[in-house]
């Protein structure tokens, strides 16, 4: 038998949609199942392709469909992530190629300077903090948990938001379009067992939505006062010249 071309291709495709299988099962903390999934197609393919077992395939090919449909369902959301992710790609790419110029700066350096300051000063003092700074996916669900400020960016307001036993100290601050736009947010909390055990519940919901969007989320720690930022369905802790750097690569 020849070994073509569109074989390759075939074999490229299939080993794709098992990585992000795999990728989206990892992040879900699910990732045994994977191996269950795997196992069970390599076993209908021996009952099916090479023992030609006919009832017995019958009978795999029903429960692979009706489970097909189950994993469809029990896994929508990181399902929707992962294709709003890809939208929101595909979206930036025509952004950058048709409207440059436009495009140039999604926030100017005074409002940058401003944010640094703010986490310069909460990282001094140990002022636990979570700063999401939308992308171009929207995210008007988690803005409507919350309490609606619509400010301009400044770091005083930024550290009165976060300031211990305020009103709006618990939970996110949404930054879009150039504006504080919602404070004490609920954000979705990352089901990552990989995750370090000493990030705390903040680090874990700003990578929650780090999964789910193209947001960039920036978490300051209220037990050592170290930053860290999450984006891409990473997260990592960074020193403040390194944030300075990260938002201005932005522009």
């Amino acid at each position: 038998m020849f070994f073509g071309f569109k074989d390759l291709v075939d074999i490229l495709l299939v080993a794709l949609l098992l990585f992000e299988a795999f990728r989206i099962l990892r992040t879900s903390g699910a990732v045994n199942l994977f191996w269950g999934i795997l196992a069970y197609i390599g076993l209908w393919f021996l009952v099916s392709f090479v023992l030609r077992l006919e009832l017995t395939g019958a009978v795999f090919n029903f429960i692979g469909s009706a489970g097909a449909v189950a994993l469809v369902v029990i896994f929508q959301e990181e399902i929707r992530g992962m294709f709003s992710r890809i939208g929101s790609r595909m979206s930036n790419a025509q952004i950058v190629r048709f409207r440059q110029e436009e495009q140039k700066g999604w926030l100017t350096e005074a409002q940058i300077h401003q944010l640094i300051l703010a986490c310069e000063h909460m990282s001094d003092t140990k002022v636990g903090a979570l700063i999401v700074i939308a992308g171009e996916q929207e995210l008007e669900e988690y803005e409507q948990t919350g309490e609606t400020v619509n400010a301009d960016i400044s770091a005083r307001m930024i550290e009165n938001i976060f300031f211990k036993n305020t009103p709006l100290h618990d939970g996110a601050l949404i930054v879009r379009n150039g504006r504080l736009q919602s404070a004490a947010c609920i954000l979705p909390v990352s089901k990552n067992q990989h995750i370090p055990k000493h990030y705390g519940l903040r680090h874990r919901a700003a990578l929650g939505l780090a999964e789910k969007s193209d947001a960039l989320c920036i978490v300051v720690s209220e037990e050592t006062g170290k930053i860290s930022i999450a984006e891409d369905s990473k997260i990592a802790t960074v020193k403040l010249a390194a944030l300075t750097e990260k938002l201005q690569h932005k522009n």
